[in-house]
């Protein structure tokens, strides 16, 4: 978890100490620290958190535990949630803008567009069913006026999909530059998702 949290600042995913993580484990699910810079963190400081909402370690969960509880909860399938105040995801979600089919890789976020869910205060309820509905069907989303989420089995892949998600934000973005872009088909969608049901998919080496 902390070399994911400090890969997303040396990426440029995120900045500061504005992101964070969450793992989930056999006892709930485990979380990065309020306010900590990672390059000072170690492991005795990741949270341990629970579903009933009690937490334990030497520090306080991350101030945006509530929708890594909510999300992971809701979604069974779901083994890592990753937060990041992005560039570009955050400027499309201070317009209150997703990310429509422009591109056909939008799909990788399991669905025809990347919704913005509605703004509400950071750390509270509200936000976290903002984020729970804008991710219905869906492994990531924009929060309006603060940043991203993406969605995914484990730290590794959940990260991937962040940064093609982030990727997608920017291109969007250079796009409206110069005027609208002209968005998929929903028809072309479909065939899109269904050949993402086997993307990247390698056959088992034999012998």
């Amino acid at each position: 978890m902390i070399a994911t949290a400090r890969k997303m600042n040396t990426s440029g995913l995120n900045q500061g100490t504005s992101g964070n993580l969450s793992q989930r484990v056999e006892e709930g699910f485990l979380v990065t620290p309020t306010g900590m810079d990672y390059d000072t963190m170690v492991p005795e400081d990741i949270v341990l958190m629970r579903f009933d909402g009690s937490h334990e370690g030497r520090r306080k969960p991350s101030s945006e535990w509530r929708f890594h509880w909510d999300i992971l909860a809701a979604r069974p399938e779901v083994g890592a949630v990753l937060h990041a105040h992005s560039m570009f995801c955050t400027t499309l979600a201070c317009l209150r803008r997703g990310i429509p089919s422009f591109h056909y890789m939008v799909a990788v976020a399991g669905g025809v567009d990347i919704r913005c869910a509605p703004y509400a205060t950071f750390g509270t309820e509200e936000l976290s069913r903002h984020a729970v509905a804008a991710l219905e069907g869906r492994k990531a989303c924009l929060l309006a006026n603060h940043g991203m989420l993406a969605l995914g089995r484990d730290l590794a892949g959940t990260f991937k999909l962040a940064v093609e998600v982030e990727t997608l934000a920017a291109m969007y973005w250079r796009a409206l530059q110069i005027g609208e872009p002209v968005l998929l088909e929903p028809a072309e969608m479909a065939v899109v998702l269904e050949k993402f049901k086997t993307y990247g998919q390698q056959p088992e080496p034999r012998g």
